[in-house]
């Protein structure tokens, strides 16, 4: 048997079969990649064979096909990528001139980081959120870092979620006058940090108050009453009161008007009757005047109260239903009528309410005409008495001698 193998023969047809067996092998290899190389869009990329010095002839192939991006190859081997883009990107393999794998690689393209664009919200007193967004797009996987400090203070994390894109502080020195946040991004082709400096008492912005409700008041067609409660997101202390301010206007009117309160509810008492009235409210820090208002709560309509009236069931009747004039031939009513109360209680008042008055205004006559006929007979008596003193000086004057 080990004479049989090792005849000419056998080894002839051994070395056949490994002949035409090497290029399903080098198939296989090229799925096997070594590594991932990084390089900058718009930009010369060079990938190398392996780490072989030998100057041998190779093949290069983009994702098992022979078509590349524009490119050369240098002598020992080495494929340069020409100006690349995001085409360019996949995986690269190279082989000998009898197609044996010599070396494969994933090529990644993009840039690396720039400055970040972050803003931070205050909620309340205790925390602090940070939200950022890249003001470059790297196509790249990236790592951030992100810490917070009060003026002098020592620096302390900021707690990431990076699927979001913000970072939390809790219980942040608040009395404080100036605050710094850092954070950095980093990925495979470099780093970049971005600063940011800001007052925590003027970014103070409340959360919109929540369960607004509003609602008629029964009995009373000009007022409306509103409720609501603090914002979840607030401490329920007596140390961090809010303001909250409500607006209110009648549907299809641009003009607003607004109540300023620190309790909830609030009684409207100049609503226009009748009208449908859109209600918003909103709060603000009442220690911290230099702090924000928060957002407009969602939009609510509601109707003052209305006198509810019954409509003659005759009127509701369409008109093709009502009794028509041929089932009355004879005349039910008076040519003349006046109407009547309906509330034969309220009538008899209005008479002797009209009684009670016309007694009064008699009275009044009464006494009012004797006294103006005393007033009269007074004022002519003394002019009576000035008359005759006239006369009898007048006389006295003619008897003196002259």
């Amino acid at each position: 048997m080990p004479g049989l193998l090792s005849s000419p023969v056998c080894l002839t047809v051994i070395w056949f079969l490994s002949w035409s067996l090497h290029p399903s092998c080098a198939q296989i290899w090229t799925d096997e990649v070594s590594g991932t190389q990084y390089g900058h869009l718009e930009s010369n990329v060079t990938l190398a064979c392996g780490k072989s010095q030998f100057r041998i002839p190779v093949v290069w192939h983009l994702n098992h096909s022979s078509a590349l991006p524009w490119h050369k190859v240098t002598s020992d081997g080495a494929l340069v990528l020409l100006h690349v883009g995001h085409s360019a990107q996949g995986i690269y393999s190279c082989y000998d001139n009898r197609g044996l794998l010599l070396h494969s690689i994933k090529l990644r393209l993009g840039h690396p980081p720039g400055l970040l664009s972050i803003s931070c919200q205050v909620p309340n007193h205790t925390h602090v959120r940070c939200s950022w967004l890249e003001s470059v797009k790297t196509f790249l996987p990236a790592q951030y870092n992100a810490s917070f400090r009060g003026n002098g203070q020592e620096w302390m994390p900021c707690v990431m979620d990076v699927t979001r894109k913000h970072c939390d502080v809790d219980h942040p020195a608040f009395w404080q006058t100036i605050h710094t946040l850092r954070i950095t991004e980093t990925n495979a082709l470099g780093s970049e940090t971005t600063y940011v400096r800001f007052k925590l008492h003027e970014l103070l912005k409340p959360n919109p108050p929540e369960s607004v409700f509003a609602k008629e008041l029964e009995g009373y067609p000009k007022r409306l009453i509103v409720s609501w409660n603090f914002p979840s997101s607030w401490p329920l202390t007596e140390a961090f009161p809010l303001v909250f301010q409500i607006r209110y206007r009648p549907q299809g009117s641009i003009y607003w008007s607004e109540i300023y309160s620190e309790e909830s509810p609030v009684v409207i008492f100049d609503a226009l009757a009748g009208h449908l009235h859109q209600v918003q409210i909103r709060a603000r820090d009442e220690v911290n005047a230099e702090s924000q208002w928060s957002e407009w709560s969602p939009l609510l309509l509601v109707r003052p109260w209305e006198v509810y009236t019954t409509p003659d069931p005759a009127e509701q009747l369409p008109p093709d239903e009502r009794f028509p004039d041929y089932f009355f031939p004879f005349n039910t009513k008076p040519e003349t009528s006046t109407a009547k109360s309906h509330n034969p209680v309220l009538e008899d008042e209005s008479n002797l309410g009209l009684v009670i008055l016309l007694v009064l205004f008699s009275v009044v006559i009464l006494i009012t005409v004797p006294s103006l006929i005393y007033v009269m007979w007074v004022r002519q008596r003394r002019r009576d008495h000035v008359t005759k003193q006239e006369l009898t000086s007048m006389v006295k004057m003619k008897s003196m001698p002259i």
